[in-house]
């Protein structure tokens, strides 16, 4: 089994990681696509409770057909956030799975941060994807929708709904939850 990874804060996740993990799904061969919320994130964001994150990823899941699955790994190891001590444990938890890592090309300045990016590169093969205004060598695909998570919060802020950047089914748990500045049902 070939399972790409897609990790990130997902706070909130909206349609460009739905768009990654799709593009991925369907042209670099992989039986299915793992999203994989940090737990706590390694530089220190501040992030809404990872239990409501993993609901909002979830809701972002049922818009596949099963394809797209959403794993609790980053809880399971105590919220480390690591991708390198992550991909180790998926690994050696799953014997028979081939992984790929998929990352944005706006991550691409980061990586001098990561812990032990080369064992990362022995691990599964990393994916780099044409994010819209980050143009770098070796990436694949068209440039990806320009939206971020920071763009729908500052959106929600300003008390505007970004029902354009975020599936109904995302922006449903995350009023359900109260996140956001969310209320009540819509």
């Amino acid at each position: 089994m070939k399972v790409a990874l897609l990790g990130g804060s997902f706070n909130p996740p909206h349609v460009g990681h739905l768009m990654a993990a799709s593009y991925v799904h369907a042209t670099q061969g992989v039986d299915a696509v793992w999203l994989m919320p940090t737990f706590r994130h390694p530089f220190g964001k501040q992030l809404e409770p990872f239990e409501s994150r993993v609901r909002m990823c979830e809701a972002l899941c049922r818009e596949t057909s099963g394809w797209l699955q959403t794993s609790l790994v980053e809880r399971e190891l105590g919220g480390g956030g690591r991708t390198v001590d992550t991909l180790a444990y998926l690994v050696e938890r799953h014997p028979g799975t081939r992984f790929s890592l998929i990352i944005g090309s706006d991550i691409l300045r980061d990586l001098p941060q990561w812990k032990d990016f080369d064992r990362i590169q022995r691990m599964a093969h990393v994916t780099v994807l044409y994010r819209a205004g980050y143009p770098a060598p070796d990436t694949v695909g068209p440039p990806l929708a320009e939206v971020s998570s920071t763009q729908v919060r500052d959106q929600l802020t300003r008390g505007l709904e970004p029902s354009e950047l975020v599936p109904s089914a995302v922006l449903q748990v995350a009023r359900e939850e109260g996140l956001y500045g969310l209320r009540g049902p819509r």
